[in-house]
């Protein structure tokens, strides 16, 4: 057998604290390896005119209320901190969970929260990932034990991250499948990716993410495949699961459907998912929204789980 990690991102929109936090104590109970959230400020799902709670402080929260399992954002958005504020945040949080931190970091994208909280968002992607490239630099210098200094975008001097991470090797994880930066940048720096879209799209830019890898004489074997799977609704008639997935969207904020979700019985999903699992992306990374479905973080546990595990 394979084994497969599976890993529950719980939106933080359109929710409320006690939900949220009871939503991260049962994945946790129940065996997922990792616990992620969103970091926006206003909601990216359904209208933007709704609540959401902020990222790094619900990890916190959870960092209290779990035992085992690990923490992350899923992505940092590059633009509302400082990179060396990062790292020290990150750091902390190690201390407070216990050693169960990840950084998870992409370049951010929602311009609608850059606009309404004054943070800078740069003139085009392109900027933002060159910030993006120098500000993981910085992030991995300082949770490596180095000194690293800001080069172009940022005036970071000579940061000293005491005390360390209590672990010895705290993991960054970069989102994101940018062909000619993004993926360079994790080559460069991350222990792990986020990739999203169809299998065939996480195998396409698998392929380019090796030749990055080989161009910096990088071992890819190294990096952590991850990958999104959406939102998955489990049930025995599917008619019911589409049911649940349609007032789902609804609660958050009269959403439109997406396409394309896992939302049907457990083969159904199960073959859905398949094709990631025999690309190589062994991490699964399932959505949750609001009102975090337990009959369907507990079957993908105890049911899909395992078979796919025989991949």
């Amino acid at each position: 057998m394979s084994e497969v990690k599976l890993s529950a991102l719980c939106w933080n929109q359109y929710t409320d604290w006690a939900s949220l936090r009871e939503a991260g104590t049962q994945a946790d109970a129940l065996g997922y390896d990792t616990l992620w959230t969103w970091d926006h400020l206003y909601p990216i799902v359904g209208s933007p005119e709704g609540p959401i709670l902020e990222g790094y402080l619900t990890l916190a929260a959870w960092a209290e209320a779990t035992s085992r399992i690990r923490l992350g954002l899923m992505v940092g958005a590059n633009t509302f901190r400082n990179p060396a504020l990062v790292g020290k945040m990150i750091t902390t949080l190690d201390h407070i969970s216990g050693g169960r931190m990840w950084l998870g970091i992409g370049g951010a994208w929602f311009e609608t929260e850059h606009v309404a909280y004054g943070i800078p968002f740069g003139g085009s992607p392109g900027e933002r990932l060159n910030w993006l490239d120098e500000a993981v630099g910085i992030m991995h210098g300082m949770l490596r034990g180095q000194r690293p200094s800001g080069t172009q975008f940022y005036t970071t001097r000579e940061v000293r991250n005491d005390p360390p991470p209590v672990q010895e090797h705290l993991p960054i994880l970069v989102g994101g499948g940018g062909e000619r930066k993004t993926l360079r940048t994790v080559a460069r720096y991350a222990d792990a990716c986020n990739i999203g879209g169809s299998a065939e799209n996480v195998r396409r830019k698998d392929e380019v993410l090796r030749r990055h890898c080989e161009e910096i004489g990088r071992d890819e074997s190294r990096i952590e495949r991850t990958t999104g799977t959406g939102v998955v609704i489990l049930r025995d008639d599917p008619a019911e699961a589409q049911r649940v997935f349609e007032d789902t969207f609804r609660r958050n904020g009269q959403a439109r459907l997406w396409t394309n979700q896992r939302v049907g019985t457990v083969d159904q999903v199960v073959e859905q998912l398949r094709p990631y699992v025999e690309a190589g992306f062994r991490h699964l990374v399932v959505g949750f929204p609001s009102p975090y479905d337990r009959e369907t973080m507990e079957r993908l546990i105890t049911e899909v789980k395992p078979r796919l595990e025989e991949v």
